[in-house]
This record gives structure tokens, sequence and C-alpha cells, in this order.
């Protein structure tokens, strides 16, 4: 027996029974997400709002008697200052290499994951292994493994025979910023090869069938047929990548605190040194700051990858 239908559903819900029982349900609504609610706006805006005010005050831990609001003082400070613009190249060096290494290589590895070969299992589980882990973990990790007296790194390179002696990898400037980039790619390698590799499945098999009766390679097929299917998760994930990874200090600031001498601080390092030195009003200008070139640079981004899912 067929149901009401809508037309009785909209007449039910227009008798006063009807809407006393929708707002029930309403309030059951309300009252079920209102926790959820309540603890965003908690930890999430409030936090973003009040470091927003903060960044025109003149607000330091120390002194904390006055906290009086100077407009824009706090912004000319920050941009004053050479290690706020060497922090500045330093991200783009670090953003750029760690990306275009770690898309290519979680891309490759993707195309081997998806093939089905003895042990897939095992493999897969070593590729996503770093996943699991912590930024400041494998930060630690990588900072044992490139000391310059005991680490694993040099105790290879000399048995290898290519190097003499050895390599102060996190004392010297140039080797510190290539150091923090090889871990990073290592961390970032595995989510490319996760989203890439779900991105894969989602390609039609008849669509590869259709081109190898056409006569068409697997570079052919893999050009026509799988990249413009992709393309668009493919923005997606570039995107996001690009903006945790410009996000991402507790790496370098576990493996080098951000120096030698600032040659590896980034950023979001050189906001954290705000905070760690007690001015709250400079750390609240470096995160608006932040803010604003990781939101230009979205819609730029975006704008700019706009695809149209192929059919």
């Amino acid at each position: 027996m067929d149901g009401p239908g809508e037309e009785g559903l909209l007449s039910t819900a227009r008798t006063p029974a009807g809407r006393a029982f929708t707002l029930r349900r309403a309030r059951f609504i309300l009252l079920c997400l209102l926790p959820g609610a309540v603890f965003v706006a908690l930890f999430t805006y409030y936090p973003m709002i009040r470091g927003a005010v903060i960044a025109f005050q003149r607000y330091n831990l120390f002194d904390l008697t006055s906290t009086p609001f100077t407009g824009f003082e706090n912004f000319r400070a920050v941009l004053a200052e050479d290690r706020f613009w060497t922090a500045l190249r330093n991200t783009g060096t670090w953003v750029v290499v760690s990306l275009i290494f770690q898309f290519f290589l979680g891309f490759g590895l993707a195309l081997l994951l998806r093939g089905h070969f003895r042990g897939r299992g095992l493999y897969q589980a070593w590729v996503f292994f770093p996943w699991a882990m912590s930024g400041f973990l494998i930060g630690l990790l990588w900072r044992w493994m490139f000391n310059g007296q005991f680490g694993v790194i040099n105790d290879l390179l000399l048995k290898a025979g290519l190097i003499d002696e050895r390599i102060g990898f996190l004392a010297t400037p140039g080797w510190a910023m290539t150091s923090v980039i090889v871990a990073n790619i290592w961390y970032g390698v595995t989510f490319f090869a996760i989203m890439i590799m779900a991105a894969l499945q989602s390609v039609p098999r008849d669509l590869y069938e259709a081109a190898s009766v056409d006569g068409a390679s697997r570079l052919r097929q893999f050009w026509h047929v799988t990249l413009p299917h992709i393309r668009p998760t493919l923005a997606l994930i570039v995107l996001l990548r690009i903006i945790w990874i410009l996000n991402f200090p507790d790496l370098i600031y576990s493996m080098t605190g951000g120096g030698p001498a600032g040659s590896t601080d980034i950023i979001t390092t050189f906001l954290i040194q705000q905070v760690i030195g007690g001015d709250y009003g400079r750390a609240g200008a470096v995160g608006l700051l932040v803010l604003g070139l990781l939101l230009a640079f979205s819609v730029f981004y975006l704008n700019a990858t706009r695809f149209e899912k192929a059919r």
C-alpha cells in the first residue's frame, strides 16, 4: 500500500499536532548539535577571534598591566624585521621543493599500489606508516639520523665512500634546510600516495578497456583517460598539501628549532618564536599575515585550476 505521499506529509505538518511534532524534532536536533557547536566555538572560533584582536594590541606576556590598542604597529614591526623576510623566503623553498618531490613520489607509489602483487598489503602498510606518526616525533627521529657525530646518515655515506668526513647536517645552514626538506618529503609522500590511489580507484574500468580496444598504449591511456578523471582531485589535494606544509612547523622545530642562525625558519616557526618571547601582539600579526597569504593564494589557485571532470 502506498504511503501518504509528499502532499499528505505537508498537510499533516500543517495540523497543530504535526507542527508540535516538527518543533519537538527541531528542538531535539538542536540539542544534539549544541555540544559540538559550543566546543567548536570555544576551541576554534574564540581563539581565532581573540588572536585577531590581540594583533592590534600591545600585548606582551611579561607586562599585562597595559594592553592598549596600537593599530597596525605590530604589523609594521613584523614587516620591518629581516628575520621575517628570511622566514618568508625559506617558506617558499620549504613548500615548493617539498611539494614537488612529495607529489611525484606519491604519484609513483599510488600507481604501484594500484596493481596486484604478492605482499601488497605489507607494502601498503610500510608506505602508509609515516602518516600514523606525529610531526614532532618524526622530527626527533630524523634529528638523530642527521646527527653530525653518530647519525646513521653520516655512517652510511662514509661506508659508501661518498664523503671523507662527517657532515654537520643540522649545524650548517645549507645542509640544515636540505635535511628538514628530506624529512618532510619522507613524511608527505604517504599523503599523496593515499589520496591519489583513492582517486585512481574512481576511474571506470570500461574506459581502459575501450581505450585498449582502440589500440591505445599504457602511456596514452594514462594521459587521456587517467589524468582527465583525477585532475580535479589532484588540484584539490595539492592545495590542501600546500596549506599543510606551510602550517607544519612541528618537524622543523623538533629538528633545528629554526636554526642555525634562522636558516631553517619558516613563517610558522617565526610565529612560534614570537609566542615563546611573550610578544603575543606580534604573534597575532604574523598569524593574520599568514591567514591573508593563504586566502589570497587559495583564491588564485582555485581560479587557475578550474577543471571539469572528464565524462
